[in-house]
Formats: structure tokens, sequence, C-alpha cells
């Protein structure tokens, strides 16, 4: 049987749109960042440094605005490790292992992204407030979670949990168990396999949802508002500091401190995006495995 030749494929475009559909939808992206993102951003700074650098200084040199910096800086040193060690845990056995109520722990890994942020600080004040099922137990043996720096820990570990696990799970589950089943075939012990074998491969999507962790918990507002109690000097983070000031009518304070957090966004954004250019390039190599 004689062969058949065959015409050669053509080759398409992966999209039909004409070059000036595509640079509409390109400008039209632009335009809007440009005026949600860039040009408030833009504003914060330039408010902030409107009477000058000794003026910036001196908002955030103040003594509220230093405890402010320091207990934003504080909740976020324990809420993100302890999201990591969590998530981590989580991705693992997810990933890793059948067992019964995988999908229900899923669905409460993804909790806090569906709660609202207020309705959860509200949740840890029916159980730790003075007048909660806890309180009058926790006053009793002089125990301060509301209103105090365990609430706001509560609240901002609450509200970012999600972070590293949904970073890790997917990639995890496209890894498979392949590599650990080995690792304990040679005798490894489980724990010489998590620190050998399984962290090696997740390290960048790690460093990637603690990175969106750490943006996020500094950043958190409506949670820490309602366990904070807003007391100046004591339980006020960076954003409720910010909601005083400009409140109060100093608004050159409010974005100097504004610019200050900003500013950490940005870095955790740089930060971002140079881990995810690694921990794409380290995925696709995974995959190709």
């Amino acid at each position: 049987m004689s062969d058949i030749a065959l015409p050669p494929l053509a080759i398409h475009s992966a999209t039909t749109e004409s070059s000036g559909a595509r640079w509409a939808l390109i400008g039209t992206a632009i335009l809007f960042l440009l005026a949600v993102l860039f040009l408030p951003l833009a504003i914060v700074f330039l408010e902030a440094f409107r009477h000058g650098a000794s003026a910036f200084l001196a908002a955030i040199s103040e003594p509220d605005a230093l405890s402010a910096i320091r207990l934003t800086l504080l909740v976020a040193t324990i809420a993100v490790p302890l999201n990591a060690v969590i998530g981590v845990a989580a991705a693992w056995a997810i990933a890793k292992f059948n067992f019964t109520g995988k999908s229900l722990l899923l669905t409460l890994i993804d909790l806090p992204f569906s709660v609202s942020p207020v309705i959860a600080g509200l949740i840890y004040v029916l159980l730790f407030g003075a007048q909660g099922w806890l309180g009058p137990w926790l006053k009793a043996h002089d125990i301060e979670i509301i209103f105090a720096v365990p609430g706001i820990v509560l609240a901002t570990v609450f509200v970012t949990f999600p972070f590293v696990a949904r970073e890790l799970i997917p990639l995890m589950q496209a890894q498979g168990t392949a590599e650990e089943e080995a690792a304990l075939t040679l005798g490894a012990g489980g724990w010489y396999t998590f620190f050998h074998v399984t962290l090696p491969n997740i390290k960048w999507a790690l460093l990637y949802g603690v990175l969106l962790c750490n943006a996020r918990a500094m950043g958190e507002f409506g949670a820490v508002s309602v366990v904070s109690g807003h007391i100046r000097g004591l339980t006020n983070t960076m954003p409720l500091h910010i909601e005083i000031l400009y409140n109060e009518f100093n608004i050159s304070a409010a974005f100097a401190v504004a610019a200050l957090l900003a500013a950490l966004a940005l870095l955790t954004l740089i930060l971002k995006t140079i881990l995810e250019w690694r921990y794409g390039a380290a995925l696709a190599a995974s995959r190709r495995h």
C-alpha cells in the first residue's frame, strides 16, 4: 500500500484577535492599573514627603508610630512562621496521603478566603471576650487575649493561614510521592525524607507563600481592628494607626506611616517577583522530570 502524502499542517496563531484588539486590551489594562494602583500609590508618597523628609521622619519616629511599627513586625514575626509550619504540614498531609476527611480539611483551609475578616474578629471576641464563652475563665486566670497582642496574633493567623498551604498543595500533588517512597525504600526515616527530599522540592513555593502571607499579615485591618481595642501605643498596628491619624486630620503623619507600610509592601512585591521567576523555573524543571 503506497504512502499517502499529507498536506503540511497550517500553523495558526493561538489567538485570532487583530493587533488592534490586542493593543486595545493592553491599553485598557494599563489605564486601569494606572488609575487604581500606580496613581494612588504615587499620591501616598507625594503626600508623605509634601513637607519634606524631616516631617516624614518625625511622623514615623513619633512614639505611637514606633509602637505601631514594632507591633506590626512582631505580629508578622509570630504569625508567618506559624502559618508556614502549619501550611507545610497541611499540604504534606493532603498531597501525600489519603485519609477520611481530606475534602473537609481542604474546605477549612479555604475558609478564611470566604469569611469576612471582620466576622473572623467577631468570632474571637465571642470566644475570648469578657462576655464570651471563655471570657470568665480567662479573666479568673488573668489571661488577656482580646484587646491584647495574643488576640491580634490569632486574628492575623486566621486571615493569613491559606496562603502557604494553597501555594504548596498543587505543587506537591503534581510532584507525587515517588521520590519519598524511594527514600523510604532505601531506609530513610520520615524526618530525613522530609528535610532531604520533600523540602528541597518545595522551597521556592514555600518562600513564595511565606512572602504572600507576610504581606497580608502586615496590612491586615478588618480582623485586627475588631480584636485590638485601638489602644494607642499598645494594640494599634500600622493600618490602625494610619486610620487614627487620618480621623484626627493629621493627614501628613497618616500619609507618612502609609508610605512606610507601602514601602514594605513594595519590598515584598519585589521579592515575590524574584521568587516567582525562580519558582517558575524550578516548577518547570520538576514537571519535565
